[in-house]
């Protein structure tokens, strides 16, 4: 009996195994949104009993390693990044979503009253970010950095007259680093969902997690999590 109980307890675990997977992701570095999927995403992982590994990167480098099948996806894109990346099969539920804001300082004399009066001005925005690289395309004056932080000291010296990112990622920075002479829009100029992205090697896990996601939000969990998240890294030093 006892050796009976003790080849279940093997073959269970020698299943478990089999099935419990270990997946590597990337992320962009130095965003606020990103920073919350960061926290989100390994709860849909952990529901299917997989581990997941998140590396932060550069837009453009974290592209290169989905497309490539370096990397298994990518944790976070707007919609659009499915269209331009065929190798990136995008989870039909988004989780998450982002404002595109613009940043200007007082009585610099900036006028937006919709996103195509951004071309008449000196922009900054960070490199490889899909929403501001759409929401500027072919505009003559947008000038790339290489994060959040760069983008608004570059606004605060007067090299610009507008910073392109998520609004709570502008905030955020502005807080961090305290400038009082930087404002925002008052209302956003594009509000987009968040997709999860997944190569299209794994075609079965993005209806295994889509699911998940489904159920985590109908029951209230997600939105549970997702305020968990935000308050984490909205509030850490």
């Amino acid at each position: 009996m006892k050796g009976n109980i003790i080849l279940f307890v093997l073959l269970t675990l020698t299943t478990m195994e089999c099935i419990a997977k270990e997946y590597q992701f990337v992320s962009i570095e130095n965003l606020i949104e990103q920073e919350v999927g960061r926290k989100v995403l390994p709860h849909f992982y952990q529901k299917l009993g997989h581990t997941i590994t998140i590396k932060p990167l550069p837009g453009k480098r974290a592209s290169s390693m989905l497309s490539t099948g370096e990397k298994d996806g990518e944790i976070m894109r707007i919609f659009s990044y499915g269209i331009e990346y065929p190798h990136a099969i995008r989870v039909p539920t988004p989780y998450y979503s982002l404002q595109t804001m613009a940043f200007y300082k007082k009585d610099s004399g900036v006028v937006i009253n919709r996103k195509e009066d951004l071309e008449h001005y000196k922009i900054v925005k960070v490199r490889g970010v899909k929403h501001t690289d759409n929401i500027t395309k072919g505009m003559p004056f947008v000038y790339d950095m290489d994060s959040t932080q760069a983008m608004m000291d570059f606004l605060e010296l007067g090299r610009a007259q507008i910073a392109l990112t998520n609004t709570i990622d502008g905030l955020l920075t502005i807080k961090a680093r305290g400038y009082t002479d930087i404002v925002n829009l008052n209302e956003p100029l594009d509000e987009l969902y968040l997709y999860h992205y997944i190569h299209q090697d794994h075609p079965q896990l993005v209806v295994e997690i889509n699911n998940v996601i489904k159920q985590m939000n109908a029951s209230g969990e997600l939105a549970n999590i997702i305020k968990q998240a935000e308050k984490a890294v909205f509030t850490q030093d």
